[in-house]
């Protein structure tokens, strides 16, 4: 018996791929209507998962693709109409595929039972064949009117049926080389032609609509004269005969067809790249490699200049120094290099949410356009893997409570369909990411009284709050502007949670918000976890790293320029005024330097949500290595991770997020 585990990934990443294809082609078809092309696409990524899923052994998975295959073919032949009523019954198919793939890739096994969504396929594609109530051209309509016009006793109107054999591997040059021969006869040729196939895919039988003066012997003899025809026929037909064709069946009596076979521009082929699958474990292997060498060649320079300092510049050490620069330069291009490797388009991301904004859409009675945008902006995949769920929750909470219904959004002088746009882009060293809506916006006063109800601020605080710190109020646990509890999202429920996900990425999360135009949130990512910059300082002797994307600015300041306003010592920054913070404090660690007149200051954070740390001494920038601090050690808050410097030393890693946390409290 063949082992077939080797090919189970293999089969899994190309299951996932036409997946989001058929998703992708169903939301085309209902957003556009049906083309010919794409109905052939469905067709053919059915087909192709319905023979791989039963090669693999995956009954389930085969019956459900097989039915979906059935309804498409009945489609393609023109024998069913798109309607609302089949897209909903292919969107559920689609969810079942979906709950297959998991259970495959969870359990390697099929479980959910699929017997009443193969028989909703079934039900669809065995809807009564009405009566003809009207006849449709066979032909395009500027062909038909030819045909009519040129027709004649002279020339008589004939079907050419040539089948080829078996064995002809090259169907589609032979089908060519007849239809040239037959243009250049006198009188007028037309081939039924099925636009959907490729030239690999087809038919061994082809016909031509021939309007000739020629004998039928002379016709058929045209065909049958090259090699693998196996037949060649020819049937008299009269011009009337091709508008005697039954009208399409709809699937529901009285449901409202979308429209179908629209022409429309053809679709281009998606773009192969020539590639290779690589296990993630491999490429995670090697990132670790690059980290060590990475380390090694930090320790190697810091030896050198330890040498240089003090045995002085020799010859000796001038090639040592040459060596030491040639690594560095070797060792940060393989970096690149693999870096590149881990970098994935947020493409696959993005591709989640036209189905999603779809589903709730319907689901809440409202008209959403979706823009995306910056689709092929890199990220790095463990990043892209962790920032989905945010994502989504945002997505959500848009549509749920940002977003207002038709009639309201027509009430406010606003178009009905309300428009929800995703973008990214990189910006420095850092990936943004913005989900804005043109809503009702965010209302401050609301959360005002809900922070005043919950005993979190008094009357007076919450009236001396800005606008911009007002906003920030949604990311507290429970609080929310939402006025109904609903199935799909709170605007408030879950904010926090967002926020502490984006935070132990080193990510931000700003909000800018309008009454009546709506709610912008952009988030700020380092293009990668794994490999990064950070600032080194040292705090009460000890030495700690502040990943540079959190890192807004650095100043010296005069120690008397920081005054206390209500208990909290805080400077005053280009007009900005900013909470200063001794970390020393909140970590056990004895303060130095408060006796020198000028001290550093690390200015943390975006926007309006900045924080001033307060540090003994700045050493500088350094590439680093994060590493976890391990299950033995666990979660410690304000610490991130750890690294090892270039003299061998560890240094912990600040969490700005979670420092500025331990500091509101």
């Amino acid at each position: 018996m063949i082992d077939l585990s080797e090919f189970r990934d293999i089969f899994l990443e190309e299951l996932n791929e036409q997946l989001q294809m058929i998703e992708e082609e169903l939301l085309t078809l209902e957003r556009e209507g049906g083309t010919e092309a794409g109905i052939g696409r469905l067709f053919r990524a059915a087909h192709t998962l319905k023979g791989s899923s039963a090669a693999m052994g995956y009954v389930r998975l085969k019956e459900l693709t097989h039915e979906m295959e059935h309804v498409l073919e009945r489609l393609r032949s023109r024998e069913l109409l798109v309607t609302e009523a089949l897209i909903g019954v292919f969107f559920k198919g689609l969810d079942g595929l979906r709950q297959l793939q998991s259970e495959i890739v969870q359990n390697d096994a099929e479980h959910s039972n699929m017997d009443e969504l193969i028989r909703g396929l079934r039900s669809s594609a065995e809807a009564p064949v009405p009566r003809v109530q009207k006849t449709l051209p066979l032909l395009p309509s500027d062909v038909y009117q030819t045909f009519e016009r040129l027709t004649d006793a002279e020339r008589p109107l004939r079907w050419l049926t040539v089948r080829l054999s078996a064995r002809c591997e090259m169907r589609y040059v032979r089908f060519q080389i007849i239809e040239r021969e037959l243009e250049e006869l006198p009188g007028l040729v037309w081939r039924e032609l099925d636009d959907t196939a490729t030239p690999e895919e087809t038919a061994d039988t082809a016909r031509w609509l021939v309007s000739s003066s020629l004998s039928d012997t002379e016709l058929v003899d045209i065909a049958a004269a090259l090699m693998d025809v196996e037949e060649a026929r020819l049937e008299e037909i009269a011009i009337e005969q091709l508008r005697s064709r039954p009208e399409p069946v709809l699937v529901e009596e009285e449901a409202e067809a979308l429209p179908a076979f629209a022409p429309s521009e053809p679709r281009p082929d998606r773009t192969k790249q020539t590639s290779i699958r690589v296990n993630v474990e491999r490429l995670e292997r090697m990132m670790n490699l690059v980290g060590e060498l990475v380390i090694d060649q930090t320790r190697i320079q810091q030896a050198g200049k330890l040498l240089r300092q003090r045995f002085g510049p020799d010859e000796a050490f001038e090639d040592f120094s040459q060596l030491s620069d040639h690594l560095t330069r070797t060792v940060g291009e393989l970096q690149e290099s693999v870096m590149k490797v881990r970098m994935l388009p947020l493409e696959q991301l993005f591709n989640r949410f036209p189905r999603l904004v779809r589903d709730l859409s319907l689901s809440l009675d409202k008209e959403v356009e979706l823009v995306l945008e910056g689709k092929d902006t890199e990220l790095d995949r463990n990043l892209i893997e962790e920032i989905g769920d945010p994502l989504i929750h945002l997505v959500r909470n848009a549509i749920d409570h940002g977003l207002e219904r038709p009639e309201e959004r027509l009430a406010a002088g606003k178009p009905a369909r309300g428009t929800l746009r995703i973008a990214a882009a990189h910006e420095d060293d850092q990936v943004s990411l913005v989900i804005e809506d043109d809503g009702a916006g965010i209302q401050t006063d609301k959360l005002r009284q809900k922070a005043v109800d919950r005993g979190l601020l008094s009357e007076a605080e919450a009236a001396q709050l800005s606008e911009r710190d007002a906003v920030q109020l949604i990311f507290h646990p429970g609080l929310s502007t939402a006025s109904r509890v609903s199935d799909v999202s709170g605007r408030g429920v879950g904010m926090d949670i967002v926020r502490n996900d984006i935070e132990r990425m080193n990510g931000l999360i700003d909000i800018d918000t309008e009454p009546g135009r709506g709610t912008r949130f952009k988030i700020r990512l380092p293009l990668t976890l794994a490999i990064t910059t950070g600032l080194v300082i040292i705090i009460g002797g000890r030495t700690f790293i502040v990943p540079m994307s959190n890192v807004a600015e650095i100043v010296r300041i005069e120690q008397a320029a920081v005054k206390t306003v209500r208990g909290v010592p805080v400077l005053t920054l280009r007009d900005q005024v900013i909470p200063v913070v001794h970390i020393h404090r909140y970590f056990g660690y004895e303060e130095t330097g408060t006796d020198r007149r000028f001290r550093p200051i690390v200015i943390i954070g975006r926007a309006e949500k900045r924080i001033a740390l307060g540090v003994d001494e700045l050493v500088g920038n350094q590439e680093i290595v994060v590493r976890s601090l391990g299950s033995y050690i666990g979660k410690v808050e304000g610490i991130s991770g750890a690294t090892i410097l270039g003299d061998g030393k560890v240094a912990l890693i600040l969490e700005t997020g979670g420092i500025m946390k331990m500091i509101n409290r």
